[in-house]
């Protein structure tokens, strides 16, 4: 984008640079009076504050386009690493969720098991203790 703004500028410059040297040439070639050159001048003059005029807004409104573009761009970058963000959380939250209800699932059984255990362990004692 900078690039393109030098480039643009660069071609206004040498465009005005060229237009005003050769203006001037044929002026200070061609045979006339003081009043007609000065007069020829002023005409040539306007002519290429028009002409710069013309540029400037042409680089404007290139400018302005440009502008709109890299915002909407921007902007759609924008909106996808949010949509990418929220599905990245609502994975991340059923991961979770699974592995709490995994984690309880396990405790439960390793509850469980301790209770079997333990039932076990008092068994044998009882029947230790009977014989």
């Amino acid at each position: 984008m900078a690039e393109e703004n030098r480039a643009l500028r660069g071609a206004v410059v040498g465009f005005l640079a060229g237009t005003v040297a050769g203006a001037l040439l044929a002026l200070l070639y061609a045979p006339k009076s003081g009043k007609e050159l000065r007069a020829e001048l002023r005409e040539r003059a306007d002519e290429l504050l028009e002409d710069a005029e013309g540029q400037v807004q042409a680089a404007k409104s290139k400018a302005t386009t440009m502008v709109s573009e890299a915002k909407k761009r921007s902007d759609h970058l924008i909106n996808d690493a949010q949509t990418k963000a929220k599905t990245l959380i609502q994975d991340a939250d059923r991961v979770i969720s699974g592995a709490k209800g995994k984690a309880s699932s396990l405790a439960e059984e390793g509850t469980k098991l301790k209770e079997a255990v333990r039932a076990g362990v008092d068994a044998y004692k009882t029947e230790r203790d009977r014989a």
